[in-house]
């Protein structure tokens, strides 16, 4: 799915999201499930909008040679609420 589609629209008269298909409790459970540690970050941002990785790979396998696969252990990022001065 789309960062839209997973967060929902954002009013920027109100600052809110609505209509949005992924749920923080939602997002917070995948990334538990993977054994992640997540800061920051918003809906947007979900594992659920991202292609599996051993699909990518697969897809590319003809024109790559795959040597090791780095599992990740903690990511950090702007959270919803915050200023980042990279997208803002």
């Amino acid at each position: 799915m789309s960062r839209t589609e997973a967060a929902g629209r954002m009013n920027w008269k109100t600052k809110k999201r609505s209509g949005g298909k992924i749920t923080r409790e939602q997002m917070k459970a995948a990334i538990d499930s993977f054994g992640v540690e997540l800061r920051g970050a918003g809906t947007d941002e979900s594992p659920f909008v991202y292609k599996k990785l051993y699909e990518v790979l697969h897809a590319h396998e003809e024109t790559l040679d795959v040597m090791h696969v780095l599992k990740p252990i903690g990511v950090y990022m702007a959270g919803a609420d915050e200023f980042d001065p990279y997208k803002d």
